[in-house]
């Protein structure tokens, strides 16, 4: 699967920019699945034909990113946030913009370096001379996001947008290994604009009205050094979530997904995310309401440019998600 995670993170896509993700999206699932569509919003829907239940699942396309706001005379670019920006992960980390530009993140000089790093004393650094230079390259209301390379480490891979394209990544590969064989009537949908919402996940779930969602994201961990305490790590398994910011999970599905990973001895991991949420929670609140749960990928940087992963916990989570579209659901209709 490295190939395909390395293709899909080093691709353009922070939030309402998701077309290229789309694209080598389509072009990895598009002979492993019935039919696939994009819809208005820009949301990519796969759907392999069951007689049984029918079952969302879901992960997002966008990453994080920023939009330039105000150039000063110098050329140097202020910003504003496109989604969970963390000022502290961004000093001097390289910014691409959709149109190539590459630029650096700076800082105003601190009083003091114990202070903390503020989003309105951060720049972008473009490399122009003045303000109508960047202008030319740069203009208003031009959207970019990190640029960093994949990285290969092992059991473990580094890169930036792991949040959400190894999701991404481990629904491909579900369909590939599905063979469009399965007990429930499968949606895979890849959304757009999670993190300035959950848009895409509203719409989409809202349009296709599943018996059953099932969002596919990362979670944090608690397992570096001094850590918030979090009963996540790498390594370790799937994280079957239980509650996180904007959901408690539906037991009886939970309980499912515990149950398929005992029986057939796949590693799991509980998950209880005391800030941030995923499309799960937005999947729930459809129409009349859906039972909704999801399964989570410990990552370790969430929003930098530098996430990273352990492939056990990705190969767990592929395996968890196919043995359960492989058994019918029908139990868990409410």
């Amino acid at each position: 699967m490295k190939s395909i995670i390395k293709k899909l993170t080093e691709t353009f896509g922070p939030s309402g920019f998701e077309k290229s993700v789309r694209n080598v999206i389509r072009k990895e699932i598009r002979d492993h699945v019935d039919s696939i569509k994009s819809d208005k919003l820009g949301n990519l829907i796969a759907h392999i034909k069951g007689k049984g239940t029918k079952v969302m699942l879901a992960s997002h396309m966008d990453e994080i990113g920023v939009v330039t706001s105000y150039i000063d005379k110098n050329g140097f670019i202020r910003f504003s946030n496109v989604g969970g920006f963390f000022p502290v992960h961004s000093l001097t980390s390289r910014i691409i913009f959709e149109n190539g530009r590459i630029g650096v993140i700076g800082e105003e000089r601190r009083k003091s370096m114990s202070d903390p790093v503020e989003m309105t004393k951060l720049y972008i650094d473009i490399g122009a001379r003045d303000r109508k230079e960047a202008e030319k390259l740069v203009p208003i209301g031009t959207f970019g996001c990190y640029e960093r390379g994949f990285e290969d480490i092992g059991k473990r891979i580094v890169a930036k947008a792991l949040d959400d394209r190894i999701g991404c990544a481990v629904l491909i590969e579900v369909a590939k290994r599905l063979k469009r064989k399965v007990k429930n009537d499968t949606y895979l949908v890849f959304t757009v604009q999670e993190e300035v919402g959950l848009k895409g996940a509203r719409t989409s779930a809202f349009g296709i009205d599943p018996d059953i969602g099932l969002a596919v994201d990362v979670t944090e961990t608690g397992d570096t050094p001094e850590a918030k305490k979090m009963a996540v790590k790498l390594g370790a398994g799937a994280a079957i979530k239980i509650k996180d910011w904007g959901i408690v999970c539906d037991p009886k599905i939970v309980e499912t997904l515990i149950r398929i990973a005992r029986r057939n001895k796949i590693p799991y991991q509980f998950e209880i995310l005391e800030r941030g949420t995923t499309d799960a929670t937005v999947i729930q609140l459809t129409k009349g309401g859906i039972p909704s749960a999801a399964v989570s990928i410990p990552s370790r940087y969430i929003h930098s440019a530098s996430e990273i992963v352990d492939m056990d916990d990705v190969e767990a989570a592929v395996k968890l998600i196919v043995k359960f579209l492989k058994t019918d659901q029908g139990g868990l209709k409410k």
